[in-house]
């Protein structure tokens, strides 16, 4: 039997892993989004003069032959009304993404589904940033089977949002009005219209469940206040919306709670005053603008507490304040930089404060830290609660806004 030194044995293992991951390649088993200098689907900063919101009423004739139906109750004459009215301002949304294949080169696959409201006659669609999230090219059909390419034109990952726009050229679109979630209560009707498994214009009925729920979203943060329903959602009603009694938009349908990936009646949708808040900011300008506080966060762990005698176990430690940074003028106090320790591929300092509260939020993630400022503008105050030693202190500080780039990952 011929032996083997243990170098040969490394290398011919080395040598089979990287053919190996290239065969994976090769046969689309390995599926990743690249960039490309052309048709990349770059966030565009889009002025507007203004954004308004328009309300569609069906066409006397339609409303008169609903008004005229015999044979339903009120509660059904109800949804058939609002699903006439509402449908055709729901959309069908189709995304391309880019994989590489056995040559190393960029080509287009088919990504995900979803749904979408046309939120304006202009071609603006509100939906969910994970339906468009690793997108390539973005395909909007409408409800009489016209297909249009749209373009992202703003993305806010930490509310699950994102605005699209399409050229509809001279047609007359029907646009569904927005509502407050502001004064919902639970028990009150609710439908959803959307597209689930490809199946278009779908509508459900159910109640609000549940207020106020704060529900760990994409990339692990916290969106706050979310709607609890019972109506089913499916995937592909991601991003359509969620509609009062009132034929009024007063939520995005966005994710389902389920063991068997299938609706058990659990189903989550974000406010509509979330949205009435960002959807300027995003045609505007691409993106949100918030506020932070200038100092760079450590966040807690088990080894980390025990090796600096922390006295507590959750929260974040101020590495560094930024020289006449809003942290520094507020008092807040980094650690010394006098005594740098390495942490992972991370040189820290010990002895800052630790935060753990912003905004009468309670922080002990870098995610919490995020989701305290997410409805924050620069230039607002906020209340900073730290530990420093044993003590409570509670600081004032004036946001300054937030570095493009800056993740909570």
């Amino acid at each position: 039997m011929k032996l083997y030194s243990r170098g040969q044995v490394i290398f011919f293992t080395v040598c089979a892993v990287i053919i190996g991951f290239f065969l994976a390649l090769g046969f689309g088993l390995i599926d990743f989004p690249v960039l490309m200098e052309k048709g990349e689907p770059v966030v565009q900063e889009i002025k507007t003069e203004s954004f308004v919101l328009h309300t569609n009423p069906l066409p006397p004739e339609e409303l008169q032959a609903v008004n005229t139906l015999t044979g339903f109750t009120e509660d059904e004459l109800e949804n058939i009304r609002i699903y006439e009215q509402l449908n055709r301002a729901v959309v069908n949304i189709t995304t391309e993404t880019l994989a590489l294949n056995w040559f190393l080169e960029p080509v287009p696959m088919q990504g995900g589904t979803g749904s979408g409201s046309i939120i304006d006659k202009r071609g603006y669609i509100l939906t969910n940033f994970h339906v468009v999230e690793d997108a390539y090219k973005v395909f909007i059909t409408l409800a009489d089977g016209d297909q249009y390419e749209g373009t992202v034109i703003g993305k806010d990952p930490e509310n699950d949002l994102a605005v699209l726009k399409f050229d509809p050229g001279k047609k007359d679109l029907i646009t569904i009005p927005f509502g407050t979630s502001e004064d919902l209560k639970v028990g009150q009707k609710v439908l959803a219209i959307g597209n689930p498994f490809a199946f278009e214009r779908t509508l459900t009925t159910g109640i609000i469940s549940g207020l106020g729920r704060p529900i760990r979203g994409i990339k692990n943060l916290i969106i706050r206040d979310m709607i609890q329903t019972d109506a089913s959602i499916n995937p592909g009603n991601s991003g359509g919306p969620l509609i009062s009694s009132r034929g009024l938009m007063i939520g995005v349908n966005t994710m389902i709670y389920s063991p068997s990936g299938g609706s058990v009646g659990i189903g989550f949708a974000i406010p509509i005053d979330t949205a009435r808040r960002i959807v300027p900011e995003l045609i505007n300008y691409g993106m949100v603008k918030r506020g932070w506080i200038d100092l760079v966060p450590v966040q807690l762990e088990r080894n980390l507490v025990d090796y600096a005698q922390i006295p507590t176990s959750k929260g974040l430690l101020v590495s560094k304040v930024t020289r006449g940074g809003n942290a520094e003028r507020a008092g807040i106090r980094g650690g010394d930089p006098d005594k740098p320790v390495r942490y992972g591929r991370s040189i820290i300092y010990l002895g800052g404060d630790i935060i753990i509260e912003i905004d009468r939020m309670p922080v002990s993630t870098l995610a919490d830290l995020f989701a305290a400022l997410e409805d924050n503008k620069p230039g607002e105050e906020v209340e900073v609660v730290v530990m420093r030693g044993r003590q409570l202190r509670s600081f004032t500080v004036r946001l300054s806004e937030r570095p493009e780039g800056l993740s909570w990952e």
